[in-house]
């Protein structure tokens, strides 16, 4: 995993331009192989199509996001439908390392790009929600979500702050926060901390209040933000499944809202509504300076005689041994 401290540009030195790519789309649930080969799809069409450096697909893009689904759960209840449905659920999550991550490490070593991919991790009988990076020399690690959301916790397990990484691409640091992970004020400030000049969210939350979030985290952070959300509509999903927003095949159950932000908070491209689609923007890394040029949530807007926040950073090992 790659994370080094932030750095101090040459005196003078004018950083580059870079183009970033979110993309809008939904994968195959509970079709593994379909879902990776959708994303490997994406990620290409957004580089050699859109010139894209940095990539980014949405939450849960491998391993699938069952929007509308219950599993069979009330309170104090589980049903043998709803634990089968868990099994799909489960193998069709990926596992780190495996050959998903395997196959899109070798798709970003050959496109010479970076890319931050939502998917299901499997790690035992636990899954997580996690940000896979990836860059041109492959897999750089990953985030797991720290606080999954309502009835995510039936499903996904909670990440350590041994998952926290900031990747240096070289030109522009990029960090993750998964959907509800930004609504956590002490999780972006140790996040801002790190130096993040990219962030990346990977998403489902398609309210019109996102775009709000979205906009606060690019002023406060003084970063870019690169907002990634599904697309899904009910005929994406197996036909057996129930979902509660009902079985018309076009209704949606995810509605998108992707969207690029600049460091002062103004929307470079989107939000995208109403079907998939691959959002890009040019980005100048001079507006990062030119942003912190009057805050630095970190820096000299801080107050560290005011407020600290202690991070740990540790894994937390159920058992250890020796």
């Amino acid at each position: 995993m790659t994370s080094t401290s932030p750095s101090t540009a040459a005196a003078g030195a004018s950083r580059p331009t870079l183009t970033a790519a979110v993309v809008q789309a939904a994968a195959p649930l509970f079709d593994t192989k379909a879902a990776l080969s959708r994303a490997e799809e994406l990620v290409r069409e957004a580089v050699t199509g859109r010139g894209a450096d940095v990539v980014v697909l949405p939450e849960a893009f491998l391993g699938g996001y069952p929007k509308g689904l219950d599993f069979g759960i009330s309170v104090g209840s589980r049903t043998p439908a709803g634990r089968e449905l868990f099994r799909r659920y489960h193998a069709a999550a990926v596992d780190v390392p495996g050959p998903e991550v395997d196959a899109l490490a070798a798709l970003t070593r050959e496109l010479g790009c970076h890319a931050v991919v939502g998917a299901v991790e499997r790690r035992g009988g636990t899954l997580y929600c996690v940000a896979l990076f990836f860059g041109p020399g492959g897999y750089l690690g990953l985030h797991r979500k720290l606080m999954p959301t309502a009835a995510e916790r039936f499903l996904w397990g909670q990440g350590d702050g041994s998952t926290l990484p900031v990747v240096d691409t070289g030109a522009a640091r990029l960090g993750a926060a998964i959907c509800w992970e930004n609504y956590m004020p002490l999780f972006r400030t140790a996040m801002y901390a790190k130096g993040v000049d990219l962030w990346c969210a990977p998403t489902v939350d398609d309210r019109d209040a996102w775009q709000a979030t979205m906009r606060h985290i690019a002023l406060e952070g003084r970063c870019f933000v690169l907002s990634a959300g599904q697309f899904l509509r009910r005929d994406a999903l197996p036909a057996e499944l129930r979902p509660v927003q009902g079985d018309e095949p076009d209704t949606v159950l995810i509605g998108g809202g992707s969207v690029i932000v600049s460091p002062l908070g103004e929307v470079l491209a989107g939000p995208l509504r109403d079907g998939e689609g691959i959002l890009t923007a040019a980005l100048d890394l001079d507006d990062l300076a030119r942003a912190r040029f009057d805050f630095d949530p970190t820096g000299h807007y801080a107050r560290p005689d005011v407020f600290a926040l202690h991070v740990d950073e540790s894994e937390h090992a159920t058992v250890t041994s020796g």
